[in-house]
């Protein structure tokens, strides 16, 4: 199973947070993590194993749509700064709805990730 995670600035302490609260989880199902960069050095950081492709502003989020159309991500968490503004905002839009085509579950706060966590289990 493969598990694409993605947090904005603001929420990347948080997203380390939660994968750590599911490290059970993760180790049982042998989950892979797929990160955009930074996010995914935050989870390095916390000793979680990660593929990490680009930054989100540098493509990450394209790289992640990609894995997605292509079939090999099966859920994605994508804990979002609805506070903030960000430049590439064009690719999140596209790959939230690169998931909805492709019917795949995408969390964007803690509440929905738990649940997606849960219904994966």
């Amino acid at each position: 199973m493969k598990l694409a995670i993605i947090a904005h600035d603001g929420k990347k302490a948080e997203m380390v947070r939660f994968l750590t609260d599911h490290t059970a989880f993760l180790q049982r199902n042998d989950v892979k993590l797929v990160a955009t960069g930074t996010t995914g050095s935050h989870v390095e950081k916390a000793g979680l194993d990660v593929h990490k492709v680009e930054s989100g502003p540098r493509g990450g989020d394209a790289q992640i749509a990609a894995m997605v159309t292509e079939g090999l991500i099966d859920a994605v968490i994508f804990f979002r700064d609805p506070l903030d503004k960000h430049p590439h905002e064009p690719d999140i839009a596209m790959l939230m709805r690169i998931c909805d085509v492709h019917n795949i579950p995408l969390a964007t706060n803690q509440a929905s990730a738990g649940l997606i966590i849960r219904g994966l289990e």
